[in-house]
């Protein structure tokens, strides 16, 4: 996908505008305040951007889950306005009554309480998506996190803004995504892990259709060796879904694609810190085995496979990576996708879990702020709030037509 397809940032004027900006400050809090604001601070260019222009900014965004309609001081956004502020070096004002209206100056900025805190946000309320169109001039989405989600905040309200784009970092998202999908450098390699095929299977059927070859581990890769003929002992895999694992390794040879099964596993007997680990060949795992890790045998086929890729999608980790007894294999993907020459986006909340813990987000291409977007995107998913953003874009194009 090509930002062409939407208004940006950059295609609008916000000089003396009122601009209403839906950020992800979805961040953890820890005592009262932020434990880590990465989030915080990836939307500190698209603020500098617009108090530069002379804006008055109004910033909105969701904290974790409250039930809607009841606001919450466990979930308020109060923390993070302080904690901007100080970013920022200059006061925002945390602004809790504001669905009737909200004061702000040219080159100000403040924070609205959390979103989720107004009945209707998330089923996409009509009358609310207007009342908060009505609070700007310009509305700017810059959360592609939640891109994937039909509410209020994120899909109603660009229907009835009088202007509606798409900000810095959802047009930086877009752009490495669809990098990656329509038109990669190849080899394209993918790695796909996790517990379970099923929260997986359309994005492992999607992206076969695109990729060279497929690397997947954790429960994904027990259950594939299991549909494959192998022993998995007692590791977890889903037994409805072997024939359909079947049928993806069946598709996969008949395209001339690869999905190579380990040849070496870690087990273990229990999955605890003080569980013993052993090497075993694929093929022999006991009746009471747990499959926890990859073996040395596999990371050096697969670092083989990401040392000659020109693109690599990652999303998951291919063992308990949370025990250190059974990281080794997470650990040698994740330094063989930071040492690769290859493009590289990495995404999903293990996945930047894992980028953080081997300390290599400075040498992966992009980190995808995306969970649930990110998948449902490598899926092929329409995602409704571009899709909003989109529909805008035509409106406004047709507008200026007939004008």
């Amino acid at each position: 996908m090509t930002t062409a397809r939407f208004l940006t940032l950059a295609d609008v004027d916000p000089r003396g505008k009122r601009v209403l900006v839906r950020v992800d400050f979805n961040v953890p809090l820890q005592d009262g305040r932020v434990a880590d604001d990465t989030r915080i601070r990836a939307t500190l260019p698209t603020i500098h951007q617009l108090r530069e222009s002379g804006a008055a900014i109004i910033l909105c965004s969701h904290l974790g889950r409250p039930k809607e309609g009841e606001p919450d001081p466990k979930y308020s956004l109060g923390p993070v306005a302080d904690h901007l502020g100080k970013l920022l070096r200059q006061s925002v004002p945390l602004v809790v009554d504001w669905l009737n209206g909200v004061e702000v100056k040219p080159g100000q900025v403040v924070l609205l309480e959390n979103v989720r805190f107004l009945k209707g946000e998330k089923g996409n309320d009509d009358d609310l998506a207007r009342k908060m169109a009505r609070l700007c001039d310009i509305y700017v989405n810059d959360a592609f996190a939640t891109a994937h989600r039909a509410q209020a905040s994120t899909h109603g309200i660009a229907k009835y803004a009088p202007t509606s784009c798409a900000g810095p970092l959802l047009v930086a998202e877009m752009e490495a995504l669809g990098r990656v999908l329509e038109q990669p450098a190849r080899p394209l390699v993918a790695v796909v892990g996790g517990a379970k095929v099923s929260t997986k299977l359309a994005l492992l059927e999607n992206l076969l259709r695109k990729v060279d070859k497929l690397i997947v581990g954790g429960g994904i890769a027990n259950t594939f060796l299991k549909a494959a003929g192998f022993p998995i002992g007692g590791s977890l895999h889903e037994e409805g879904l072997l024939g359909k694992a079947a049928a993806i390794l069946e598709r996969a040879n008949a395209q001339g694609k690869s999905i190579p099964m380990p040849v070496d596993l870690v087990c273990a007997a229990e999955i605890s810190d003080g569980a013993k680990a052993r090497v075993v060949q694929s093929d022999g795992v006991a009746a009471g085995d747990l499959i926890v890790d990859i073996g040395p045998r596999t990371v050096e086929a697969y670092r083989s496979l990401l040392a000659e890729a020109a693109t690599i999608v990652w999303n998951g980790p291919v063992g308990v990576f949370e025990i250190e007894a059974f990281s080794a294999g997470t650990r040698a993907i994740a330094e063989g996708i930071a040492a690769s020459r290859a493009f590289s986006i990495a995404g999903g909340g293990d996945t930047l879990a894992a980028v953080t813990r081997f300390g290599i987000s400075d040498r992966i291409s992009y980190l995808s702020t995306g969970g649930g977007a990110f998948l449902e995107f490598l899926e092929g998913q329409t995602l409704p709030a571009i899709a909003m953003l989109e529909e805008s874009a035509r409106a406004t194009k047709a507008a200026e037509e007939e004008y």
